[in-house]
């Protein structure tokens, strides 16, 4: 048996591979002289599908992992409908943007893009969110992110992004995580990232709830009318609740209580009838102001700032159904950014055009079959006819014998459609170009707009972008790498890198580097030869950039949880009243106390338990109200209860207590701390009144009270 390891250890060894002081090369062993960029007709031209080089690596790619998608595994979705609430026609001919009050079904998958179907729904991540839509014409797929940039300019650098993020390879850690040397070495290496990085540090990446965070196609398309006139377009979802995030140690905590936070906060909205809603916008920008701005509509690491183009509201998205079945619903469906419908079309950005080749390489992989289209959840609701065949899983019986065209024995159906009668047709766009693997000088801005998100940033927002980031390079082992990546943010904000790096014992670069070493050899100047640049914006701060001040933010309360702590003996009349307070307003109180079963009231009554304090923490609800009663002062012993009101306060949510329950606070671990002017703090009124009731609703409304961290920590 050992002389069979030993041989079968030496096999192995003949096939391991170390690319040291090596060239790049295909899997063919050709060298690769430029692995940065894809082959297109001109810089700002489509890519080709001859690029052999491109086609390979993503192939390769795809495939790498079974039957998981390779990103965006960990994922929730729900059934709904599409209903056009100002129709576009001057804009575009898709049938489903052309009537007020026309309804179109979809199927809206939310998701993490790093981790495995296994991990946490609270990683701080980008969000996917994608939308199916079953029109009249066709399948139409939007599939987007809650961020409306991207890390990368080119498709041929998304395979090398996501090795970056995922798991080392060499132990399989950290799952669902950013916060490790491989990411961040990439990273540092990339200046185009720049923009997104300030994103994803954001609160943007640890949203509160599905339903409360924005939308993006991310990439600028083409509409396309009936007089053939194209204009470009971005598209938005604005959530009719607002956008809201949790604090990161919060998030922490939440995907140790429940890792599914984020599921079954969608599953029980729906369930509740509290049916997600978001408006679709767009941003339409004339074809002939394709080069008006200082940025390039083509760059994916660029967004179109709403104070120059505003959003226009089309229409309203409503999910109000869960699925039936997880896995044949939300895990077979498959999204395709390439799914458009007449009136929809694309545009040149190269990461785009990767996206085009990619998605359906890759359900080839993960559904196992050409025909994935036939399972139920992809099924087009328009008829299908063609002369595709057979191949695995083939579920459609096509009858006859013929199987091509043009044929004469079929009569020569299926016909070809004239545009007139709702044939697709591409946008005739003129192109006349050279082959090249470059980018145009119009990509090289890689900082003006991180400058423009982070300046639009409220104090409170950019000391959650400096802990986040002292977080994530804190967990990088290479100075290396974190002295690059003080070098870039240093570009970006001056002030911002010497925060982190007094966060982390370390001092910025006096002038940034140029990272030479990107993969390529330094006489490879052709590779080289766009520099990373910071552009003047035209605009400054932007309110859409910001959660705290952005438009979308709603003071509703609807569908948010409250934690009513109680004790034996608690008021009847108080918990009642709370209740039913809160059901008005569409949110709904949980009772947690010492134990589970059911408490005595302070009438001889009973109250059923929600859950105890060993099922449930505050990082699992919106507020926290202490109902009076006979033995509340008991509670202020209780080591349960003050890490459950500890946490709510550390986390700036809204804390009541009426009559001698406030006691309870002011015994807590954080009285000394407390401020005459916290807002989120509701300790007057009446025990059992409306009137307190209303003041503890009014506060829930404000969401967060972020003043408080400042009083916490300085």
């Amino acid at each position: 048996m050992e002389n069979f390891q030993d041989e079968k250890q030496r096999d192995l060894s003949i096939n391991k591979s170390d690319g040291t002081n090596k060239f790049m090369t295909t899997d063919q062993g050709v060298k690769i002289n430029d692995d940065n960029n894809s082959l297109k007709a001109g810089e700002r031209g489509p890519s080709l599908l001859e690029d052999f080089i491109l086609r390979e690596k993503i192939t390769h790619f795809d495939h790498e992992r079974i039957p998981e998608r390779i990103v965006h595994a960990r994922g929730s979705g729900a059934h709904g409908f599409f209903e056009v609430t100002n129709p576009i026609p001057e804009l575009t001919k898709a049938g489903f943007l052309q009537e007020a009050g026309l309804k179109t079904p979809v199927f809206t998958r939310f998701s993490t893009v790093a981790g495995s179907r296994g991990s946490t729904d609270l990683a701080r991540d980008v969000r996917g969110f994608s939308v199916k839509f079953y029109t009249q014409e066709g399948i139409y797929d939007l599939v987007g992110n809650n961020i409306p940039v991207f890390f990368i300019q080119d498709a041929a650098k998304f395979p090398d992004l996501i090795h970056a993020v995922k798991p080392e390879p060499h132990n399989e850690i950290p799952q669902a995580a950013s916060a490790h040397d491989t990411f961040w070495d990439f990273i540092s290496l990339m200046p185009e990232s720049m923009h997104m990085i300030m994103w994803v540090m954001s609160d943007r990446a640890i949203p509160r709830s599905y339903r409360m965070m924005e939308g993006f196609g991310v990439h600028t398309f083409r509409l396309i009318n009936e007089a053939n006139e194209s204009s470009f377009v971005k598209f938005h979802w604005k959530p009719k609740l607002g956008t809201h995030a949790v604090a990161w140690d919060e998030a922490q905590k939440i995907s140790g209580k429940n890792p599914d936070f984020h599921r079954e906060d969608l599953w029980e909205a729906i369930e509740m009838g509290n049916f997600p809603e978001w408006e679709l916008g767009v941003q339409v920008i004339p074809a002939e102001d394709e080069n008006k701005y200082e940025f390039d509509l083509l760059d994916p690491t660029k967004l179109v700032p709403e104070e120059l183009v505003p959003v226009t509201i089309v229409g309203r998205m409503v999910l109000n159904r869960n699925p039936d079945n997880f896995f044949a619903e939300t895990e077979q469906i498959a999204f395709h950014p390439g799914h458009v419908v007449p009136g929809i079309d694309f545009s040149n950005d190269p990461l785009l055009q990767g996206r085009l080749f990619s998605y359906t390489d890759t359900q080839l992989s993960r559904l196992g079959s050409p025909n994935f289209h036939e399972i139920p959840i992809n099924r087009s609701v328009a008829p299908v006819h063609n002369n595709q065949r057979d191949g695995h899983m083939r579920q459609e019986i096509n009858v006859g014998r013929v199987s091509y065209h043009p044929n004469s024995l079929g009569g020569g159906c299926p016909y070809q459609a004239k545009i007139a009668e709702g044939g697709f047709s591409s946008f005739n766009e003129r192109i006349d170009a050279h082959k090249v693997r470059e980018r145009s000088e119009s990509f090289t801005d890689h900082f003006g707009q991180a400058k423009l998100f982070f300046n639009s940033q409220t104090p409170t927002e950019k000391s959650h972008i400096v802990k986040a980031l002292r977080f994530e390079l804190g967990k990088v082992d290479t100075t290396a790498i974190r002295v690059r990546m003080l070098g870039l943010l240093s570009q970006v904000d001056r002030e911002l890198a010497e925060k982190v790096a007094e966060g982390l014992g370390a001092t910025v670069p006096p002038i940034l580097e140029t990272p030479i070493n990107r993969g390529v050899s330094p006489e490879n100047e052709e590779a080289l030869k766009h520099e990373p640049q910071t552009v003047e914006q035209s605009v400054s701060s932007s309110d859409a950039l910001t959660m705290l001040k952005n438009p979308t933010n709603s003071p509703t309360i609807a569908s948010r949880k409250v934690a009513i702590i109680c004790n034996d003996g608690v008021s009847e009349a108080a918990v009642s009243n709370i209740k039913n307070a809160l059901l008005k307003e569409d949110a709904k109180g949980f009772i947690v106390a010492p134990h589970l079963g059911s408490i005595n009231t302070d009438s001889d009554g009973a109250i059923g338990v929600d859950f105890s304090f060993l099922t449930a923490s505050s990082v699992l609800f919106d507020a926290v109200y202490i109902a009076d009663g006979l033995n509340v002062d008991a509670l202020a012993d209780d080591q349960d209860v003050n890490e459950f009101l500890s946490d709510a306060y550390k986390h700036c949510k809204v804390i009541g207590a009426d009559g001698h329950a406030t006691s309870v606070i002011n015994a807590a671990p954080f009285a000394s701390k407390i401020t005459n002017d916290d807002e989120g703090l509701v300790l007057t009124g009446e025990a059992g009144t409306d009137d307190f009731a209303q003041k503890f609703i009014t506060a829930m409304g404000k969401h967060r009270f972020w003043k408080r961290e400042k009083n916490l920590y300085n």
